[in-house]
């Protein structure tokens, strides 16, 4: 993932707030990021999905 999209992820209300923040960098824990993940990610489509 790219540094421009992480950060579009990040303004988004729902996301976790960061752990950390260091000299103007931010630090998240992976778990947090992980459970936003699994939460807020839209399903991607599988085989059965797509049109015969």
């Amino acid at each position: 993932m790219s540094r421009q999209r992480f950060q579009q992820l990040a303004r988004y209300p729902t996301f976790p707030k960061p752990y950390q923040e260091l000299r103007g960098m931010k630090v998240w824990l992976a778990d947090d990021i992980e459970r936003w993940i699994k939460e807020y990610r839209q399903p991607r489509p599988t085989e059965d999905d797509t049109p015969a």
